[in-house]
């Protein structure tokens, strides 16, 4: 089951919000469809994004897809380990495989993201 204190994007990003930061990841969906996953390319801290801008791409065993920022944000950390440990996203996608984590520049924005029940009313409807 989705995490219930996650919000989504139509994209597969998940963001849980904690005050004015927003850590940042992909789906357990998306990262069952990708494979197992062997690179990630992930910002600098500091850069800045609009919402639905790409901040990196995950590579998989099957393909190379774009991530997009759920959020407009300031880049304040990245999972390090992500790199030596690309799989984490595969073991743990809402845990240890978190990717970012933003300032958020536009709080209002979250109200354009799905809830995990719509999340998973989403994903079910594509696999039918």
């Amino acid at each position: 089951m989705t995490p219930d204190d996650l919000l989504f994007t139509k994209e597969h990003e998940w963001v849980r919000i904690s005050g004015n930061t927003a850590t940042i990841g992909i789906s357990a969906h998306a990262q069952n469809e990708l494979g197992d996953i062997v690179y990630i390319e992930l910002p600098k801290p500091g850069m800045k994004y609009k919402s639905g801008e790409s901040f990196g791409n995950v590579e998989s065993v099957k393909a190379v897809s774009e991530l997009f920022m759920p959020v407009s944000g300031e880049v304040l950390e990245i999972n390090e380990e992500l790199g030596a440990s690309p799989e984490k996203i595969n073991e743990d996608p809402y845990g240890a495989g978190w990717m970012i984590q933003i300032r958020l520049l536009n709080p209002d924005e979250t109200s354009e993201l799905m809830s995990s029940e719509e999340y998973d009313e989403q994903t079910k409807e594509k696999e039918e």
